[in-house]
């Protein structure tokens, strides 16, 4: 499929309603709740499902389990030559994604299985970024898989990402919270000037962790 993806605001109605080298140690986020305390209405942690609560509270296990993996199958040199795009902790303050139209890349980290490679590196695509129900929509406009969904504000290095996985031909996202299996969370963080990622920790396909990298098209 070519073009932007129809139909983000159904998807926004859907989320409104409902030998391995050392890795430095990172804390849980100092801005994560206590379990007992209520989400705000309209935050992300009051419409992510308990699966994807689960993928942003265990984010930094599942990155490191994916470097692991990767390293062990012979890939560290790979990882390396990413740089801070790979390194859990190079997350810089003020995570805003502006408008625009980007340049993105996915890089797919540690393997699920046998039969998949445990780091593929992609090349550049597009992605867009555009003002949707007071947040930001972030959607991967062209591959063969494209995340489609809402970015949602968190702390002062890192914003939300919930939404759900667009395949091949198809031109409409499902709502989020109808398909765990195309379910996605993530966290969208600045790495450097003009550069960001989004961080796909535990996807449902292939991959222990997907890390998209978006830079302006311009």
């Amino acid at each position: 499929m070519r073009g932007r993806i129809p139909m983000i605001s159904t998807l926004a109605l859907g989320l409104a309603l409902g030998a391995c080298q050392p890795v430095p140690a990172v804390p849980p986020s100092a801005a994560d709740p206590p379990p007992a305390e209520a989400a705000p209405a309209g935050s992300w942690r009051a419409t992510a499902t308990e699966q994807d609560k689960e993928r942003i509270r265990n984010w930094y296990s599942s990155w490191t389990a994916a470097l692991a993996d990767a390293r062990a199958k012979g890939f560290g040199a790979s990882i390396d030559r990413e740089g801070a795009l790979l390194q859990p902790a190079a997350a810089l303050p003020n995570p805003h994604l502006p408008a625009g139209e980007y340049r993105c890349r996915t890089i797919k980290v540690g393997a699920q299985g046998r039969s998949t490679l445990a780091y593929i590196a992609y090349g550049w695509f597009r992605c867009s970024v555009s003002a949707e129900q007071g947040l930001m929509s972030l959607t991967k406009t062209t591959g063969s898989q494209r995340p489609v969904g809402l970015v949602f504000p968190d702390n002062l290095k890192r914003q939300v990402f919930l939404g759900t996985l667009v395949l091949g031909d198809e031109s409409l996202a499902v709502s989020y919270g109808s398909d765990r299996m195309r379910d996605m969370a993530g966290l969208v963080e600045r790495i450097g000037d003009n550069r960001w990622r989004l961080v796909l920790p535990s996807p449902a396909y292939e991959s222990l962790l997907d890390v998209i990298e978006l830079v302006p098209a311009s």
